[in-house]
């Protein structure tokens, strides 16, 4: 199973509102065939990884209607996998500081910043610059899950973070719905809520909406919840 590598042991925040986006680079055409992903049996924590770390956030963060999505593509971007990441987001291989990608989120101006409703999280920047700066390789790991010991710091709130906080935080609380911090959180266990949305069951919309979580990560909330739900 995948397990988050780097970002694991990362905590920060990150934001979205689906605004117009305002830089400009040029649109490259996509490859006929896809760039095969390089799997690694174990994750190292001297590596980021494109699936398991970086695409995460881009996808919370950049790619959704209005802005990044296939359908958007606001001025010619598209960030949904990784060759158009690559192809159309400005990746200079090696060279972060020569990224476009790199450049907008940590842009200091807020008239240029993206997400348009402030930077990402440092630690978000961070990997992104580390994973440029490998190689922007397509790349991934596996470890064993680890369901031994599921704390909500330590496993849920890191995935929760990368996969939900984009679009539920103040500024841009889709559905009204804010997973800001631990109370928000057990608001949702509370009312069941979470955990109808995360096996994509029940009446409400299905989440993350890009596709449903790994086993291994649903199998680490699902065990976090049955233990208590404990701030931990």
């Amino acid at each position: 199973m995948k397990k988050l590598g780097f970002l694991g042991l990362l905590i920060g925040l990150s934001l979205l509102l689906l605004q117009n986006c305002k830089h400009e680079i040029p649109e490259n055409p996509n490859p006929t065939s896809p760039t095969p992903v390089t799997l690694s049996d174990t994750c190292s924590l001297d590596t980021v990884y494109f699936v398991n770390d970086v695409l995460p956030i881009i996808i919370s963060n950049c790619a959704l209607s209005g802005c990044h999505d296939e359908n958007s593509r606001q001025d010619g971007v598209q960030l949904t996998d990784y060759d158009n990441i690559i192809n159309t987001g400005g990746i200079e291989k090696f060279d972060a500081n020569s990224s476009e990608l790199y450049d907008v989120i940590t842009e200091t101006d807020p008239s240029k910043v993206m997400p348009p409703s402030g930077s990402l999280s440092p630690e978000f920047q961070n990997a992104i610059r580390i994973w440029i700066n490998q190689g922007a390789k397509n790349n991934e790991c596996f470890n064993v899950c680890d369901t031994t010991d599921v704390t909500f710091s330590g496993i849920v709130w890191p995935i929760l973070l990368s996969t939900c906080n984009g679009c539920h935080r103040p500024g841009n609380l889709q559905g009204g719905v804010s997973i800001t911090n631990y109370s928000d959180v057990k608001t949702l266990v509370d009312s069941g809520t979470l955990q109808n949305v995360l096996a994509r069951t029940g009446p409400k919309s299905p989440m993350p909406p890009q596709g449903p979580l790994e086993d291994c990560a649903m199998d680490q909330i699902r065990i976090w919840i049955e233990d208590g739900a404990k701030d931990n």
